[in-house]
């Protein structure tokens, strides 16, 4: 039969550093104090309006997430309902069952609270599976918890597994995760890259053009922009030295387009605009047809076909190199993995 309950995570804090109150005291809580109890009966759009009256400064983004979280706090999670919360200075998991609805007590740190009983002994991150750890590792304050999750977190808790079992299940775990690791690394990494190449596609064409040029000047080249009157944008004019002199003298031009990809006419004409050039860069944010890719391989003159994806791979091969503007037409922040 399926069961009738559900599993939540209830962070305690940044880092945990409420865990010993929600121990010992016996609930969960979250933040936002300022929203004030939250009443039965108010719907969603109004505990948004509320939030946004409390806290105006936040961004529409945080606005949206924080208004959800208090929301499946205060109405979703019930009575019977599992919890989980996290300490990661000793890395462990504590599970408990919820006991109580909704209530609004500012005797403590964190307001908005669920009584909860807490089982005597906490579960061990180590002895998780490489999966469970990654879900468990949002940084949502509140999120529904799987079973399959749940039940690794109690299978493995030492109420219910003696001590050789704990061993040799971290053990295994230990065996697995390398292979794990690497699926979740190409998980994130490729994810990242298409929010990247969101970030690009929501660019003006006047950025996307002013990124290129970003680019080839962190890869070791001195950009020049000359205005176009075919497509009132602009031509990107590249060259070793800054006044143009030295070869190779590139010429690159920018389309912009959401769906339509590049074709034989567009490459037969920016061929025929490079008199003065002896290189030529192609790119597109919508692609290349496979007719207009022959076409660049047949010109005669060397043509590079810059798509979305390698535009991508050329702006985080060389961020490190692009100036303060261009960086800050594509904000990244580097992250490290263990390898």
């Amino acid at each position: 039969m399926e069961e009738n309950y559900k599993i939540w995570m209830v962070r305690a804090g940044s880092g945990g550093y409420l865990v010993d109150e929600f121990l010992a005291w016996g609930f969960v809580a979250i933040g936002w104090n300022d929203l004030g109890q939250v009443p039965n009966n108010i719907s969603y759009d109004n505990l948004k309006q509320l939030y946004i009256k409390t806290y105006p400064e936040d961004s529409v983004g945080r606005i949206n997430q924080n208004t959800s979280q208090v929301w499946r706090f205060a109405k979703e999670i019930k009575v019977g309902d599992k919890v989980v919360t996290y300490d990661s200075t000793s890395r462990n998991y504590y599970l408990g069952e919820i006991t109580s609805d909704y209530d609004f007590d500012t005797t403590l740190t964190f307001h908005h609270i669920h009584r909860v009983n807490w089982m005597p002994e906490p579960t061990g991150r180590d002895v998780l599976s490489t999966g469970s750890k990654n879900t468990l590792g949002s940084v949502l304050t509140t999120f529904e918890i799987g079973s399959d999750v749940w039940k690794d977190l109690i299978s493995s808790n030492p109420e219910n597994a003696s001590e050789e079992e704990i061993v040799l299940e971290e053990k295994q775990n230990l065996e697995e995760e390398p292979e794990k690791l690497e699926e979740l690394k190409e998980d994130v990494q490729y994810k990242s890259q298409e929010f990247i190449k969101d970030i690009i596609a929501n660019l003006s064409w006047q950025d996307t053009e002013k990124l290129v040029a970003g680019i080839l000047r962190g890869i070791g080249y001195k950009t020049r922009m000359t205005p176009s009157t075919s497509d009132f944008g602009s031509d990107i004019i590249v060259s070793p030295d800054e006044l143009g002199m030295e070869e190779p003298r590139i010429k690159v031009e920018v389309k912009k387009r959401t769906r339509e990809k590049i074709g034989t006419s567009d490459i037969r004409g920016f061929i025929g605009g490079m008199r003065d050039y002896n290189k030529g860069i192609f790119v597109s944010t919508s692609g290349f047809s496979k007719d207009a890719r022959h076409e660049a391989e047949r010109a005669n003159v060397a043509i590079t076909l810059i798509d979305l994806d390698w535009l991508v791979e050329l702006l985080l091969n060389n961020y490190e190199n692009l100036d303060i503007e261009t960086k800050a037409l594509v904000p990244l922040k580097r992250i490290y993995w263990p390898v």
